[in-house]
């Protein structure tokens, strides 16, 4: 199967359609695939369903979906950088399903592992638990969750050769790699693309049968939220 496709309304080509589940890594605005996410916008489709640990910022990474009103429901866990998001969910523009952090992760691993919920104590007796089972194990109350799976996932990876095998950087690693086993469809957009077999096996983060489509994004700018710098100490020699 040909994997890499030229670029990224190619990679996304036959895979979009109102009202469908996109899984999008990253976590604020690192690793996050933005060329994949503006391809979304300028694709027109609408009415979306977005799991991922927050929604970018205003502008930036899904923040541009928010702005274009192409995403109808998020399920998020920390969403306190977006202004337009909570100007959204305020005005009821905006379906918010609101998770912990960790389960938020956890759901998304047991849909790409195949389990359809598990129970966890995170939530039980908060507003998390409301609507939900809740059971006792072993004298503890546990809280059910359901399990993640979308029709489309959009990775963002510092390297990934032509078979589909990914290979993520430090912190821009976290949502991306349980994100791309849980959907129908992964598209990877990857910084460094090489030949199959030039990444050793020991380095593989996503094994490429996780991926379907890959699309080769070299360059790619790396936002930062925050930016803060040290005051900087004047030397007594500059004084002088």
């Amino acid at each position: 199967m040909k994997k890499v496709h030229s670029d990224v309304s190619g990679a996304l080509d036959g895979l979009l359609f109102d009202g469908m589940t996109i899984m999008a890594g990253g976590f604020g605005l690192c690793g996050i695939p933005e060329a994949l996410i503006y391809a979304i916008r300028d694709s027109g489709v609408k009415d979306l369903t977005v799991i991922s640990n927050n929604a970018g910022v205003d502008g930036i990474g899904l923040g541009v979906l928010l702005e274009t009103r192409q995403i109808r429901k998020m399920v998020s866990s920390y969403v306190g950088e977006n202004k337009l998001f909570a100007q959204q969910y305020l005005s009821g523009e905006l379906e918010l399903e609101f998770n912990p952090q960790g389960t938020l992760a956890e759901r998304i691993r047991a849909g790409g592992a195949g389990i359809p919920a598990f129970f966890t104590k995170t939530g039980v007796g908060t507003i998390i638990a409301e609507g939900k089972d809740v059971r006792e194990f072993d004298g503890e109350s546990y809280v059910m969750e359901r399990g993640l799976f979308a029709d489309l996932s959009i990775v963002h990876a510092f390297k990934g050769d032509t078979e589909g095998n990914l290979v993520y950087r430090k912190t821009a690693r976290n949502f991306n790699p349980i994100m791309a086993t849980a959907a129908k469809v992964t598209v990877a957009e990857v910084e460094h693309l090489v030949d199959a077999g030039k990444i050793d096996p020991d380095q593989v983060h996503t094994p490429g049968i996780f991926v379907k489509r890959i699309v080769h994004v070299p360059d790619p700018v790396k936002h930062i939220e925050q930016r803060t710098t040290r005051p900087r100490i004047i030397a007594a020699s500059e004084v002088n």
